[in-house]
């Protein structure tokens, strides 16, 4: 329908930078670094046109040197979550009668802001925002929410040109009309490209949105407000406010025309986001949607015929890149008892070599977690397992806080496959191993799917083709991303869709057309062209 109308980009991943000693885009990142390192900001609430200072502020820090103030931000009422709404709500009539292509160019010149003039900023700000290293900042900040931002436009193309068959003298057709109301999209710490993601892709389908950032990234938010502003997302479009979870959520959930809640986080929160709507159903002027990515408890399993190494490394990248604060992140293994000499062996060899420190310092494999909060969550379970008659430490256990909240990469040893750290999303560098007898593969495959209320991701290495036909059938409910020989995180937008289900989310699929379908509602129109001007039909006879 579309195609003999318009030219529609076919998007292309972003290639990642290599960021190699001497290179243009390495000293690009490290200037852009030392900027905003040494300039403090100061981010207003985004509300239609107004940019506004409450003057109740908190400071920005980042989690690898946590007494360095980088900014503030102003924290929101509730009279200024009341007015986002009431921005949203105004400006959606002229945007959703925007034309979809006009919608899509804005979003287009996002992408190719963030591969361009803003790569090294929006990379260096997630670097000191989230503690993340430059691969991980790179892959994040850049790649994903470039391919986000231009996949999305392929997949909105791909809905409005998915239409109905149309007979002689009937013309049938599909409009995907955005939600009556606004969107709500509440977005997490650990991605800069899902906290851009969740409030655009409701805002490509023409819906209008009140966005709450997670207070713990609102420093690499500000990079996507402005490269939004500069692709010319209109005022009233996307919203921001910061600030109390609880009063901005409360004041959402009791407007009549709530439409939809886009949603990354913990599980917990999400139950009662949905318990909390289902309260509320009275209220709205239609059924809300409801999409959420919540936690997970991320396996590998690795087979008698796997290879040693590649096991080993995905453990390592599974479990400790970005300091396993990957909702995707490995934190339970089980390992065959015949290979755990030679995996344990070269495991320890490497675990040696990661260096742990500031971002800054490119060699640095290893970083901070997020915030006080979750280093002293992770800590405690550290020091249980120091403790537990079933679990040891074999590796790492050590902690400091007193520059940035570092924890170094740990492994526990369980002889328990139900021990606690088996089961409890930790969301830190902390991976849990089980030994299973060799011949106990079958029912092993059985405790995998039923330690964890989550399903989220989950890897098995093995080189033998019938134990691995058996294991993705075995674990087809435990996972909503399965990878084969590969570590369970690392989804590429427009190859690996992601999203779980169980306790880790509704699986809608972000970085496909499924999830874009939640932000839109059908509308059929049937148009005849030759109207009957008698009811009888032929069976009635003369």
């Amino acid at each position: 329908m579309l195609k003999g109308f318009f030219s529609v980009p076919t998007p292309v991943n972003e290639p990642v930078k290599s960021y190699k000693p001497g290179s243009p885009e390495k000293e690009a990142v490290l200037q852009a670094y030392e900027t905003l390192w040494n300039n403090p900001i100061d981010v207003p609430l985004y509300i239609g046109s107004q940019r506004i200072k409450t003057g109740t502020t908190r400071k920005m820090s980042a989690p690898h040197d946590h007494k360095h103030v980088v900014g503030t931000y102003h924290l929101a009422e509730k009279s200024h979550v009341e007015a986002a709404i009431d921005a949203a709500l105004h400006a959606k009539a002229q945007w959703e009668n925007l034309a979809w292509e006009q919608r899509a160019a804005i979003f287009l010149k996002a992408a190719e802001l963030i591969a361009g003039p803003y790569r090294a900023k929006i990379n260096a700000a997630t670097m000191i925002a989230q503690s993340k290293n430059i691969f991980q900042a790179e892959i994040d900040a850049a790649c994903e929410l470039i391919d986000f931002l231009r996949y999305n436009v392929a997949f909105m193309t791909q809905i409005y040109a998915d239409q109905p068959k149309s007979d002689s003298g009937v013309w049938n057709r599909v409009e995907y009309r955005p939600l009556e109301g606004f969107v709500y999209a509440i977005t997490p710490f650990n991605f800069t490209a899902i906290a851009a993601n969740l409030p655009a892709s409701a805002a490509l389908m023409g819906n209008t949105v009140v966005w709450k950032p997670s207070d713990s990234q609102v420093f690499s938010a500000k990079v996507i407000l402005d490269v939004f502003q500069e692709a010319g997302v209109p005022d009233g479009v996307i919203n921001v406010v910061f600030g109390d979870a609880q009063m901005i959520s409360e004041t959402i959930f009791n407007h009549a025309d709530f439409a939809g809640v886009h949603f990354t986080g913990s599980t917990h929160v999400f139950k009662d986001i949905w318990n909390t709507i289902g309260t509320n159903i009275y209220k709205y002027k239609t059924y809300p949607r409801i999409v959420g990515e919540t936690g997970g408890k991320d396996f590998i399993v690795a087979h008698p015929s796997a290879n040693v190494k590649q096991v080993v490394a995905g453990i390592i990248r599974g479990a400790f890149e970005f300091q396993g604060q990957k909702c995707s992140a490995a934190s339970r293994a089980y390992l065959p008892k015949s290979l755990w000499p030679a995996i344990n062996d070269l495991l320890g060899k490497e675990l040696a070599t990661l260096k742990m420190g500031s971002p800054q310092d490119f060699s640095n494999f290893i970083t901070a977690v997020i915030h006080e909060g979750s280093f002293d969550k992770l800590v405690s379970y550290i020091e249980k397992a120091r403790t537990a008659t079933d679990a040891e430490i074999i590796y790492g256990g050590t902690y400091d806080k007193s520059v940035g909240y570092f924890i170094a990469p740990t492994v526990i040893l369980t002889t328990n496959p139900k021990y606690e750290t088996m089961e409890t999303e930790l969301f830190g560098p902390v991976i849990t191993l089980y030994l299973y007898d060799d011949a106990e593969w079958n029912s092993m495959l059985h405790l995998v799917d039923t330690t964890s209320e989550y399903a989220l991701t989950g890897a098995i290495f093995s080189s033998d083709r019938y134990a691995i036909a058996e294991a993705t059938a075995a674990l087809k409910n435990s996972a909503g991303n399965f990878y084969i020989n590969d570590k369970p995180t690392g989804a590429v937008v427009g190859m690996q869709p992601f999203g779980g289900a169980r306790a880790s989310g509704t699986n809608d699929k972000a970085g496909s057309a499924m999830n874009l379908l939640r932000w839109v509602s059908a509308r059929t129109i049937k148009e005849t062209f030759v109207t009957p001007e008698d009811y009888r039909y032929p069976f009635l006879g003369e």
